[in-house]
Formats: C-alpha cells, structure tokens, sequence
C-alpha cells in the first residue's frame, strides 16, 4: 500500500460522490496488472489525471504522472505531487524527465502522459507529440490508451470551474494495449487513430447539449474548431514568448 497515494485516491472518491460524478468506465481490464505501460490519455480540462487513475484501480494500481514543472512549484500542490511520486516536467530542457520515465516504466511503473502535450480547446484530439511512443519502445512496453469524455464540463481552459455538486457523468474507455513494434512516428499515428476512433465511439451515447460551450463544434456546440483552438494556442504560446522577451535582463 502507498502511505500517500492511497488515502489520496479514498479522499478523491469522497470529494466525486460529493460533486455527484457519474463514471462510466469501459474496458479497465486493459490494465496490466504487473509491468511497465505508458498510459496515455486525452486533455480536455484540469482534472482528467484525477479520473484518469480510477481505471488503475482495477488491478489495484497506481499511475505516475508527467506534469509540469509549475505543479511542483507551487506550495501546497508541490509536496503531494512528489508524495504521489509523478513526474516533473520542464518543457524548456525535457530530458531529465524522459529519461526519469523510461527509468520508471523498466522497473515496472505506470507512467501517465498527455500526448497533446496541453489541454484541446476544441475538445477534438490534437496533434500528439512523440513522447509516449519513443518511451514506449526505449523501454519496450505497451501503451495502454485511455480515453476521457465530460470533464471538460467540470473544468477546462477559458472556462469557470464547477467543482461543486454537479452530477456531470464522465465516460471513460480503455482501450487495448499498444505494443511497441513500429517506429515512433508510426507508432503516434497509430495511438492517434486509436485514440480518435475510441472518441467517437464514447460520444455515441453521451448525451450533448446543442449550444454548449463543452460540447465541440462538430456536435453542436460552440466550441472553438480544431483549427480555430490551434490558432488560439498559438496566439497564447506568441504572447507567453513576447512576455519573457519583455522582462528586464538580471
């Protein structure tokens, strides 16, 4: 038992029941129950790796999660995050932290990534970077893809936060393991496509509400579209850059 995760876990459960979530969750037997396996997963809001590790539970275990560097930075949020034992990740010198991962996938962790790298304002999968699938095959395990939809509706970016009772159903697949025999690149449009179909299906028989802002363009909602969302993304990232080139040199 984990002196820290685990009572972490029974909290979350309490504050959901609280919050009135309803998980729906499919195919959590694809779960390794021993051995390395990236676990990959969509990013629509900010608590999608709190819901993300429920499935782990399953065969009772826990992910460690690549989150950045800011996270561990903060007061309060820093020390549980290294209690949890996730991942810290600097994505000005990334390195360390890929190779900390691929050190924790050998000896058999389960390590949780965002292959978007950042939250999808359209909800629509993004374009995935590498990562997951060059620590895959460095480390020679599966990929194990999760897919998460409706918890954008708790909290997501551009948006308030509705962390109170809401009674927001949230479904959850996940989808067979992924083994590492093609090259990275291959190997990311695979997970991509898989990723994508598993979406799909998962919104089949949620309930969307014409006109919401969670619910993406394709659907009816008013969300922004892929295309749209990446020129936003790429507004900010100009903006965030022209930030640092303001500030006086020390």
């Amino acid at each position: 038992m984990e002196p820290v995760y685990f009572p972490i876990i029974g909290l979350a459960r309490t504050v959901f029941a609280l919050q009135g979530l309803k998980f729906t969750v499919k195919g959590d037997e694809n779960i390794p129950a021993t051995g390395g396996a990236v676990i990959a997963i969509n990013h629509t809001g900010y608590m999608d790796f709190t819901y993300a590790g429920l499935p782990a539970r399953t065969p009772k275990r826990y992910i460690r999660f690549m989150a950045k560097k800011e996270v561990f930075d903060d007061p309060i949020a820093g020390p549980i995050m290294r209690a949890l034992k996730h991942i810290p990740v600097d994505r000005t010198a990334g390195a360390d932290s890929y190779h900390e991962a691929v050190n924790r996938l050998r000896s058999g962790e389960l390590v949780g990534v965002y292959p978007e790298a950042t939250i999808s304002r359209s909800f629509e999968l993004k374009e995935f970077k590498s990562g997951a699938a060059r620590m895959a095959i460095e480390a020679n395990v599966p990929i194990i893809p999760i897919v998460i939809w409706g918890a954008q509706r708790v909290w997501t970016k551009g948006h308030p936060k509705r962390l109170g009772r809401t009674n927001t159903p949230i479904s959850m697949e996940v989808g067979a393991p992924i083994q590492p025999f093609e090259p990275a690149s291959a190997l990311t449009e695979k997970l991509h496509s898989t990723m994508e179909s598993m979406l799909l299906d998962l919104q089949k028989d949620y309930i969307h509400e014409p006109g919401a802002y969670w619910v993406p363009a394709r659907l009816g909602g008013s969300a922004p579209t892929l295309e749209e969302a990446n020129a936003l993304d790429a507004a900010e990232v100009a903006e965030r850059a022209a930030r640092r080139e303001s500030r006086p040199q020390e």
